[in-house]
């Protein structure tokens, strides 16, 4: 039996069935009495079997046909469930949103909330731009990292970074023991240089403040590179939380005067201007911090 013939004619059946009407049934549905009544005798023919008992007054379903009921309904229900997806999808916001983001930051952290946020919103696009400069004036949001909040300009807070010390267990075992900040002295640090130029590592725990002036025969500007001199055992690589997650949880490097608190910055959305909340840009920002946000 070919069961596509059978898929209009068990939607009037549910429908007749519901109202106990072929008149009611077809009205709602803008067709003709005639072509009701003709399409589920039809089907009746084809399954070989009475669903309803037609009277003057109305419309009853018989044993069967209120056995065969149930899986009409269902039916009936998956169409409007379809129906509602499309019209979903309809009416999704659609459009470009242009989106800076610092290098290294906007690779491990960003990009993958990105590739995410369009896969649920297949009408938006996003332009990602990864670049160490200023904030463009034309991006509809640009990410900064800073240690307080931006001044003159609308802006929502991503998340927080905190730094620390890191190194291979085998680095730690091959030299001096550091259980105090002032330890650091007899070690190499991998240390940044550039615009997240290390002249002295801070550390706070309690009351109690330092500025460690170290010693560093390697410097980068990019912590991706000072990771992988870490994880090679080339020393003690000073680092943001967002670039040890992935290392730490495989054993690569463990933290070091972990109970010290060192530096700590800010990511923060920089907007174009105070979107709509059911604009692109503000939905792209309220994904990014259901992503990222830690505090």
């Amino acid at each position: 039996m070919d069961n596509s013939n059978n898929l209009t004619a068990m939607m009037l059946f549910a429908h007749v069935a519901e109202r106990q009407s072929f008149s009611e049934a077809a009205r709602v549905l803008g067709v003709s009495k005639s072509y009701v009544s003709r399409e589920i005798a039809r089907l009746e023919v084809r399954l070989g079997i009475r669903l309803l008992q037609r009277t003057t007054r109305r419309v009853v379903l018989t044993e069967l046909g209120q056995a065969y009921y149930p899986f009409c309904l269902r039916m009936l229900d998956e169409l409007h469930q379809a129906d509602a997806f499309v019209q979903q999808i309809h009416q999704q916001p659609a459009g470009n949103i242009r989106l800076q983001a610092p290098v290294t930051f906007g690779c491990q952290c960003v990009a993958p909330v990105v590739d995410t946020f369009i896969r649920q919103h297949i009408h938006l696009h996003v332009d990602l731009q990864l670049t160490s400069d200023e904030p463009d004036p034309d991006a509809d949001v640009a990410i900064v990292i800073r240690s307080r909040a931006p001044e003159g300009v609308a802006w929502r807070e991503l998340s927080t970074i905190d730094w620390g010390l890191y190194a291979t267990a085998d680095y730690l075992a091959s030299h001096p023991a550091i259980t105090h900040p002032r330890h650091l002295t007899r070690h190499n640090l991998l240390l940044f240089h550039g615009p997240a130029h290390t002249a002295a590592l801070p550390f706070r725990r309690d009351k109690q403040r330092l500025a460690l002036d170290v010693r560093s025969r390697f410097r980068a500007n990019n912590s991706m590179a000072l990771l992988n001199a870490a994880v090679a055992g080339g020393g003690i690589a000073y680092l943001p939380s967002y670039m040890t997650q992935d290392a730490l949880a495989r054993g690569a490097i463990q933290p070091i005067l972990s109970d010290w608190q060192m530096d700590r910055f800010y990511s923060y959305l920089l907007l174009k201007a105070h979107p709509q909340l059911s604009s692109p840009a503000n939905q792209l920002c309220d994904a990014l911090i259901m992503a990222l946000h830690n505090g």
